[in-house]
C-alpha cells in the first residue's frame, strides 16, 4: 500500500514538473523532424466592398450620385447582386442569348436600350407567372396585354411570345414618359403603375423619382435596374470570368406560317425534326397541345434549326 502511494506520488511530481516546464517555455518548442504549422492568409475568404461608379445614367438621365441617401441605395444593389454570383452569371448567360431579340425592338419604338435591364430584373429572362398574374419576360397582366392587343386565352397567350410582349411593353414605356417627363418615373411606373405613380408625386409635392419615398419594392425597382447594367455591362471588372463558350445563345431559326387549326403540335414539331419540348421553348406562347384557329388568323411559329438539336427518339437502335 505505501508503495503504491509512492509510486503515485512519483507520478504526479513528474506530471507536475512537465507542466509548469511547458508553462514556462511553451508549447510551440518542435523536434528537428515536425515542422511547425503555419496558417496562410490565403486560406481566408476575402469580402471587398464595392466602389461606386463615378457616375451613372439611365437611358440618359443622371442618376443624382452625390446625395448620399441616393449612393447607399445603389450600394446596396450593387452588393446584393454582384455578391450573389451564381444568379449573376445565369444573368450575364441569358443576357448573351435574348438581348440580341429585344434590343432592335427598343431602337424601333425610341425606347431607350437600357429598359432591357428592366425586362431582366423583372423575370431573369425566364417565362415566370407572379402570385398577382403577371407573365412572362415582361411581366405584363392580363388586362394590360389585352388593352394593348394580345391574345391571351387558354390555347393562346402573346405574353410569352417575347416580341410581341416587347413590343407592348415599348408602348407603356412611351406613354408614361409622355406622362410623366422621364424615363425614370417611367420604369418606375413600370413596377407601381402609372396611376401609382401619379397619386405619391402629387401627395409629395415633388417631380423627381430619387425625390419619393416609396414602398420597399419600387423604391428599390430602379436601382436594381442601375446594378443589373452596370455589373452586366462591365462583368469583367465586377470579377467574372466567363468563356465566350459559356454564354447562352438560340439556335437560328426559320418562320413558318399557319392560318389553320393545327390539332396535334407534338406531329407538326416532328415533321421538322425536332421534338415536341424544343417547339414548345421556341413557341411558349402556344399553351395547349393543340393550336385552335377557327378565326383562321394567321400565326408565325419558329422552328429551330433542327441540327442543333438532337432528337433522340428519331435514332434507331439495334
Amino acid at each position: 500500500m505505501k508503495k503504491n502511494i509512492l509510486v503515485f506520488s512519483n507520478l504526479v511530481f513528474m506530471g507536475l514538473s512537465a507542466y509548469l516546464l511547458i508553462s514556462a517555455f511553451g508549447t510551440n518548442t518542435v523536434t528537428s523532424n515536425e515542422v511547425e504549422p503555419k496558417v496562410s492568409n490565403n486560406s481566408k475568404s476575402v469580402v471587398y466592398a464595392l466602389d461606386l461608379p463615378l457616375q451613372i445614367q439611365f437611358a440618359g438621365e443622371n442618376v443624382p450620385l452625390e446625395d448620399p441617401e441616393v449612393r447607399e441605395r445603389l450600394d446596396r444593389e450593387l452588393l446584393v447582386n454582384n455578391y450573389w454570383q451564381s444568379n449573376a452569371v445565369l444573368l450575364i448567360k441569358r443576357a448573351h442569348k435574348y438581348f440580341p431579340i429585344i434590343e432592335p425592338i427598343l431602337k424601333e419604338y425610341g425606347v431607350p436600350d437600357d429598359f432591357k435591364y428592366l425586362a431582366l430584373a423583372e423575370s431573369g429572362f425566364m417565362q415566370v407567372v407572379s402570385p398577382a398574374g403577371a407573365t412572362g419576360f415582361w411581366q405584363i397582366m392580363k388586362e394590360t396585354g389585352r388593352e394593348y392587343g394580345l391574345e391571351i386565352n387558354d390555347n393562346i397567350d402573346e405574353r410569352y411570345h417575347i416580341e410581341k410582349a416587347t413590343r407592348v411593353a415599348c408602348q407603356y414605356f412611351l406613354n408614361s414618359k409622355e406622362r410623366f417627363g422621364t424615363w425614370t418615373l417611367a420604369a418606375a411606373a413600370y413596377n407601381a403603375g402609372n396611376t401609382g405613380i401619379s397619386r405619391q408625386l402629387e401627395r409629395q409635392e415633388v417631380t423627381d423619382y430619387y425625390d419619393l419615398l416609396l414602398v420597399e419594392e419600387t423604391s428599390r425597382y430602379v436601382f436594381r435596374i442601375l446594378a443589373l447594367k452596370e455589373i452586366i455591362g462591365n462583368y469583367e471588372d465586377y470579377g467574372f470570368k466567363i468563356e465566350k463558350e459559356h454564354l447562352y445563345s438560340l439556335a437560328e431559326t426559320k418562320e413558318i406560317e399557319i392560318d389553320t387549326s393545327v390539332s396535334n403540335l407534338a406531329a407538326l414539331a416532328k415533321d421538322y425534326g425536332i421534338s415536341y419540348k424544343t417547339f414548345k421553348r421556341y413557341n411558349p406562347w402556344l399553351r395547349d397541345k393543340n393550336l385552335e384557329n377557327n378565326s383562321r388568323r394567321v400565326y408565325q411559329i419558329e422552328i429551330p434549326d433542327s441540327t442543333a438539336y438532337t432528337f433522340r427518339s428519331n435514332q434507331i437502335t439495334e
